[in-house]
């Protein structure tokens, strides 16, 4: 009996995930049937919302940066064997660091200001990490747990600094003053229109750029470094990696923190782009959802890339299409993200064994 063979890399990074979408959209489109609405309308409207014009592309473009800066942080703590869920309290630590650099030198000309912000946001995110990687190594509390708890009390410190102490005077909500326009991240279509380029007005800012750069930089730390390779050895066996002469403390600690850096950089694409200043709750959950991109892509940042074009538009393309079906609420492309988290992740084999039968049966004939 011939061992059976194993999926190409190249097939479990794009061609199961696409199939595990294919099978939540039809899942999805029963559901959508059931409340009395065509399914393949649906299917357009979400699509061409998403993709369908040039506001649209730069929305979706927009919210998968977001992804792709949370999606990496999970995976590359992953590759050392860690699981971080403390993604949105980093996040938010991160707009914290970017936001007290604005408000103290946003005096500074934009090539000082903003790479001493997007500096602030990974340093704020890598400590946050970094304290749950150090008590796991050093006192045995596992990362799952602390993180979770990091989550709450980051959320809860920026509270209580933007009521007591850098929120902006007589305002009813908690956020602090707007930033100088030196501290803002250009938007792409003010980038490119000094280029000659003219493209349609979107939140989607230079930010897309730094994720692109940071999943580049993921990639080659990962798998061109002795670094990487000690991390994803760290990973893979832990035993083995102490064996080898490995120092299991010093790689979780600075995978954590190299995580928690990552998650932080969310800041410049909603503190340091959009927002202009530090307001409650701007990370949105793209620090939970990081966690089911970084599934659906394998942990590979192409992977991150192509998942987080598909929540991007997914959340772009809900909006529109719950402008023109109202029946189809938010609360239903959220399910139906869910769906594809639950064939990508929850029913993985189920997606690979027909890929991996196709392959063999394709092995055969070239046999």
């Amino acid at each position: 009996m011939s061992a059976p063979i194993e999926v190409p890399k190249w097939a479990d990074v794009t061609l199961v995930p696409a199939l595990a979408v294919i099978l939540a959209f039809l899942v999805a489109g029963s559901v959508v049937i059931g409340i009395g609405e065509n399914p393949v309308r649906a299917s357009i409207l979400l699509v061409q919302g998403a993709f369908g014009s040039g506001e649209g592309i730069g929305y979706t473009l927009y919210y998968a940066t977001n992804f792709i800066f949370t999606g990496l942080a999970v995976a590359f703590a992953f590759h050392a064997g860690l699981f971080n869920i403390g993604g949105e309290g980093q996040a938010t630590m991160g707009g914290l660091g970017a936001a007290l650099i604005c408000l103290q030198f946003d005096f500074l000309p934009w090539y000082l200001v903003l790479p001493l912000a997007i500096l602030g946001a990974m340093a704020m995110g890598a400590l946050w990490a970094f304290i749950p990687g150090y008590l796991q190594v050093k006192r045995g509390s596992h990362v799952v747990i602390t993180t979770i708890m990091f989550n709450f009390l980051a959320a809860t410190l920026v509270v209580y600094l933007l009521v007591n102490v850098i929120g902006k005077p007589g305002s009813m909500s908690p956020e602090t003053r707007g930033f100088s326009p030196s501290a803002h991240m250009p938007f792409m279509h003010e980038a490119l229109a000094v280029l000659g380029i003219t493209i349609p007005k979107s939140p989607l800012n230079l930010s897309f750029v730094l994720a692109l750069l940071a999943s580049y930089g993921v990639w080659l730390i990962l798998w061109r470094t002795r670094y990487g390779y000690e991390a994803r050895t760290l990973g893979a066996n832990p035993s083995a990696a102490h064996y080898a002469g490995i120092s299991v403390p010093r790689v979780t600690m600075s995978a954590m923190a190299v995580s928690g850096a990552l998650a932080g950089l969310l800041a410049t694409n909603e503190i340091l782009g959009v927002q202009g200043r530090l307001l409650l709750e701007f990370s949105s959950g793209y620090g939970f959802i990081g966690i089911a991109v970084a599934l659906m892509g394998r942990a590979h940042p192409v992977g991150i890339f192509l998942a987080s074009i598909l929540f991007g538009a997914l959340y772009q393309g809900g909006t529109e299409l719950s402008f023109e079906m109202p029946l189809v609420t938010r609360d239903m492309i959220v399910a139906i993200s869910g769906l594809v988290v639950l064939f990508a992740g929850a029913l993985d084999m189920v997606m690979r064994r027909p890929v991996a039968f196709l392959f063999r049966v394709f092995h055969k004939e070239e046999a």
